[in-house]
């Protein structure tokens, strides 16, 4: 899937019922969010976890669309975008004793991979820049001083007798 806004150029990769817990799986992506695309590869390959492999695949697959389709450099790209959601949950039946039978669930999660050209983005900051200014989205006063008030010594809550 190939999302095109103006100039802003993002690539994904969704992998659908993948087989292991959406859990096990955020384990995994909270360590490449943010991350360029040759550094999250290194990692994916060194991790211990079951659901890299998986990861790893999409991160290709997200670049391969990338480089292919819209001509991006494999070494300015940079992940976006890295969820995991909870998918249907696969239900056999294992049989016990006595004719009986027992539910084994067996979870399944969507990953969702977003891949940016960082070389492009370049530009779209300062097209975000005169385009703040000019409808004022940027705070023009710089004195806003965001101080925490220290509860010990202000006479908050524990100085109470």
């Amino acid at each position: 899937m190939i999302k095109i806004i103006k100039k802003k150029v993002e690539v994904y990769a969704l992998g659908q019922h993948i087989c292991m817990s959406a859990h096990k799986a955020r384990r995994v992506i909270d360590q490449i969010r943010g991350r360029s695309y040759e550094e999250t590869l290194m990692i994916l390959e060194l991790m211990p976890y079951r659901a890299c492999y998986p990861i790893f695949k999409l991160v290709y697959s997200a670049a391969a669309n990338g480089i292919h389709n819209l001509g991006f450099n494999e070494a300015s790209l940079v992940i976006i975008k890295a969820e995991v959601n909870e998918g249907t949950a696969a239900k056999r039946l294992k049989p016990r004793a006595r004719g009986r039978s027992y539910l084994i669930k067996r979870p399944t999660c969507h990953i969702t991979i977003g891949l940016k050209d960082i070389s492009l983005a370049e530009y779209e900051y300062s097209d975000y820049l005169t385009y703040s200014k000019k409808f004022g989205l940027i705070n023009k006063n710089k004195n806003t001083n965001l101080t925490c008030r220290d509860t010990y010594s202000s006479g908050g809550v524990w100085d109470k007798k």
